[in-house]
This record gives structure tokens, C-alpha cells and sequence, in this order.
């Protein structure tokens, strides 16, 4: 018996210095019919694997993830678009379901929205607020278009998006050493941005919010339920919006400080509300 027929898929990548990543990350995407990889100067030898997998790998300075990500889609060279980032994996589950959203001859929505499931420090995170984060990855490039802040990157659809129910794997952090280093990198990003849009420093944002964030992640979001990884979370979180706040509060009142330009790695970034 022949296969059913499927609309033809195109998958996109964006990459910066993730030679431990991207391997992994292409194998799980051989069975799509277009990849298109759009690296960022790496400096290690991701370009170099990546070519390993697809002869469509692009280079161009970065962008911001919004541009990065749109760019990518560009070259898709079909209609459908799945995009996943260098520390994800998607999984069989994932990949037939997808193929069985594309093999129906009617009754598809334009986008559809993902689970993502994470694996932090040997673990796989179910609560804390890290499941299911779901984002839509797969859309029609004709219905759907990256838009967002610099570190608030998501696809906006034109039509019904629907979910699917199996989830995209997730590898976080390689350590905590990669942790502290990110949230302190991105803590930096984000207190910039809310320079730039007039954010006031308040006292409530360096008393309140950092133990209400942990309350919030470790006891009503259940991350106690996850160990002690469920606890470094918390902590970590609570950390990170303390820097925020203090960043901004540097940036308000120190008139010698400036704030640093950093080039965010490409698979993952922190929410900049709270």
C-alpha cells in the first residue's frame, strides 16, 4: 500500500555556536522534505555539521530572533513551516503527527501550537510553569509571520490554530554554570528593554516580585513536585527577576553605566513581564 499523500514540509533552524547541539537536532528532522539551517557567524564548527545534514545552510550576522527567524522561513522552499530551534529535538510521536496533520485533505487550520517538554539537570520539568509552554512552530508561511520584541519572539497567525497533543523535546541549560551565565546575560537584555520603553525602577520590584516569582514557581505553580531540580528553578527564577529590576534600577540612577551588548545563543531566552 502507498503512503497517503501529504502536503510537503520545510523545516527551518536558526543557529549560533551550537556544535553540541545541532546534530542531534538534524537528525530529527531528516524525514521533512526542505531543511534550511541560518547560522549567525558561528565561531565553532556548527555550519561545518550542518552541512553534514542539508546543502541549504545560510550565514548571516544576527538579527534579533524576529528577523532571524523570518529570514529562515524566506528560504523555506515550501508553503508548510516547522521551526525548531538547535536544543530541540522532535520526537517520532511528534514527527507522525505532524505527517498526519499534513496527509488530511480537508479540515487543517492555518497554525499549529506545540508542547514543549524539557529535560533540566537529568530531569524532565512538568511543573513550575515549564509545561507544557506551548508555541506555535508548525503554520503555513502564507498565514503566518514571526513578530515580538528582542526577547519576546512568536509566530502570529492569520486563521484557526489548533494544538497538537504530542510534545517537542527540550534540552535546557548544560549546567549551572551555563544557567547563571544566561540568566545573567539575559537579565542584562531585558533590563535594556525596559530602559527603552521608559520602565520605571520601583522598590517593589526588587523586595516583591523576586519572592513572589518564587513562591509562584515553586509552591502555586507545584515546582516542589519536581525535586530538587523543581527547587533550583525556583530559585533561579527568582534570581533572574531580581537582576532584572536591579539592571534597570543601575540603568535609572548610575549615570556611568552602561548597558551591555550581548549576542543571545538561539535556542532560548526568558520571558521579560515579571
Amino acid at each position: 500500500m502507498n503512503p497517503p499523500e501529504r502536503d510537503p514540509i520545510s523545516a527551518t533552524v536558526i543557529t549560533r555556536n551550537e556544535a553540541g547541539n545541532i546534530r542531534e537536532c538534524l537528525e530529527s528532522l531528516r524525514w521533512v522534505d526542505d531543511l534550511v539551517v541560518v547560522d549567525s557567524e558561528s565561531t565553532d564548527r556548527t555550519v561545518e555539521i550542518a552541512r553534514e545534514f542539508t546543502s541549504r545552510v545560510h550565514v548571516r550576522p544576527w538579527d534579533g530572533f524576529v528577523d532571524q527567524k523570518n529570514y529562515a522561513c524566506s528560504l523555506a522552499e515550501h508553503d508548510w513551516v516547522l521551526s525548531v530551534d538547535a536544543d530541540e529535538r522532535v520526537t517520532p510521536e511528534l514527527r507522525d503527527e505532524i505527517l498526519g496533520v499534513l496527509s488530511r485533505p480537508e479540515g487543517r487550520a492555518e497554525g499549529y501550537c506545540l508542547p514543549r517538554r524539557t529535560t533540566y539537570l537529568g530531569r524532565v520539568i512538568w511543573h513550575g510553569g515549564w509545561y507544557p509552554d506551548e508555541t506555535v512552530r508548525l503554520f503555513r508561511r502564507s498565514h503566518g509571520v514571526f513578530v515580538g520584541q528582542e526577547l519576546h519572539e512568536r509566530v502570529e497567525v492569520r486563521g484557526r490554530v489548533e494544538r497538537l497533543l504530542h510534545p517537542l523535546a527540550h534540552l535546557s541549560y548544560h549546567n549551572l554554570s551555563d544557567q547563571i551565565e544566561r540568566v545573567d546575560r539575559y537579565s542584562s537584555l531585558a533590563a535594556g528593554a525596559w530602559y527603552n520603553w521608559g520602565r520605571a525602577s520601583t522598590l517593589a520590584g526588587l523586595l516583591v516580585r523576586p519572592p513572589w516569582k518564587f513562591f509562584e514557581t515553586y509552591f502555586w505553580k507545584l515546582g516542589m513536585l519536581d525535586g530538587m531540580p523543581g527547587l533550583i528553578i525556583a530559585v533561579m527564577t527568582s534570581y533572574y527577576v531580581f537582576l532584572k529590576h536591579a539592571k534597570l534600577w543601575e540603568l535609572r540612577h548610575v549615570p556611568s553605566s552602561r548597558r551591555a551588548v550581548h549576542a543571545p545563543r538561539t535556542n532560548e531566552h526568558p520571558a521579560i513581564s515579571s
